[in-house]
C-alpha cells in the first residue's frame, strides 16, 4: 500500500497501529512487580532483577518506532494521547489485569509476548513497508523478551514446591486473556486489515499457531493447562478448546477490566507530572 491510495485504507492502518502502539506502551504495566511486596522483592539474583527493566525500555523504543508510522499517515501524537487517556482508545486486553507475584512476569514475558509476536511475525509482510521493517526490528527483540520468560518458568517449575505452585497459579490466572488475545474468529472476507494486506492471518489461524507452537513447550515443563477441552484434533488438524469468554474481552477493553482505571490514571498522572518538560524542550525561543 501506498501513502496516496484511498483514505479509508490510510484509516485502517492508523486505528490498526494505535492498537498496535499499546501493546508496547503497555510495556510500563511490567513495572508493577517492581513495587516493593509485589513481585521483585523476594529476588535475590540482580540479574532477574534488571532484565523486566530492559525490557521495558524495548517497550518504550517500540512505541516510538510505532507513533512515528501513524504519525507519517496523519495523526498527531499528541491526538494518541489524548485518545489513550480519555479512553477513546482501545488497549489489549493482557494489560487491564494485575500481576500478583514474580510468577506473573514469567508468565508474561514467556507466552503473553509469544501470541504477540505470533501476531506480529504477521505483520512483517505487510503491504506498507514502513510498518513491515519496523514489525522486522520488534519481532526480533521481543524474541529476546521470550527467552528470558522461559527461565523465569522454566526455574520456578523446577524449584521449590511453593515456586512451582506460584508458576502454576499463574499460568491459571492468564491463560483465559492469552486465548482471547487475538481476538474472535472472523471471516477472512470481511476482515479489512486482510483485505489491505496489512496483516497476513485471521485472528483463528493466529491462535492455532500460539497454540500448536507452545501447548507442548507447556506440557514439557509439567504444567497443567486449566481447559480440560483443549486437545489436538489429529484429523482436522485444528486444535479444540472452551470458548474463550468473548464477553468478558468485550468489558475489558471498553475499560472495565480490574486494573482499567488505574492504568489510566497512571497515565494521565505521568503525563502531567512530565507537561513542564515537554512545555520546556517546544517552547519557542524567545526574541533577542
Amino acid at each position: 500500500m501506498h501513502l496516496d491510495e484511498p483514505q479509508d485504507g490510510r484509516a485502517v492502518l492508523v486505528r490498526h497501529r494505535v492498537r498496535g502502539f499499546d501493546l508496547a506502551a503497555g510495556g510500563h504495566v511490567r513495572l508493577e512487580p517492581l513495587v516493593p511486596g509485589v513481585g521483585l522483592e523476594p529476588v535475590r539474583h540482580g540479574r532477574a532483577c534488571g532484565r523486566p527493566l530492559v525490557e521495558v525500555q524495548d517497550e518504550v523504543g517500540h512505541a516510538q518506532l510505532l507513533y512515528r508510522i501513524a504519525e507519517d499517515l496523519g495523526k498527531p501524537r499528541e491526538a494518541m494521547l489524548d485518545d489513550l487517556l480519555a479512553g477513546r482508545t482501545k488497549f489489549h486486553n493482557v494489560f487491564h489485569y494485575p500481576t500478583h507475584s514474580w510468577a506473573d512476569v514469567g508468565i508474561i514475558a514467556w507466552l503473553v509476548d509469544a501470541a504477540a509476536i505470533v501476531a506480529q511475525q504477521a505483520l512483517r509482510d505487510s503491504s506498507y513497508g514502513p510498518y513491515a521493517r519496523t514489525m522486522r526490528k520488534i519481532c526480533w527483540e521481543e524474541s529476546v523478551h521470550i527467552m528470558h520468560g522461559r527461565d523465569v518458568v522454566l526455574t520456578m517449575a523446577v524449584g521449590t514446591p511453593a515456586q512451582r505452585l506460584a508458576i502454576q497459579e499463574a499460568l491459571d490466572r492468564w491463560w483465559g486473556p492469552l486465548m482471547q488475545m487475538h481476538g474472535p474468529r472472523s471471516p477472512r472476507d470481511k476482515d479489512r486489515d486482510l483485505h489491505w494486506r496489512i496483516k497476513a492471518k485471521t485472528s483463528e489461524e493466529l491462535r492455532q499457531e500460539f497454540l500448536t507452537i507452545y501447548v507442548p513447550r507447556i506440557r514439557e515443563l509439567g504444567l497443567v493447562i486449566p481447559d480440560p477441552e483443549l486437545q489436538f484434533d489429529a484429523g482436522a488438524g485444528v486444535w479444540r478448546y472452551s470458548e474463550p469468554d468473548w464477553d468478558e474481552l468485550r468489558r475489558v477493553v471498553t475499560n472495565h477490566g480490574p486494573m482499567s482505571q488505574q492504568r489510566l490514571e497512571f497515565r494521565r498522572l505521568s503525563r502531567e507530572d512530565t507537561r513542564w518538560v515537554r512545555e520546556s524542550i517546544l517552547a519557542a525561543p524567545r526574541a533577542a
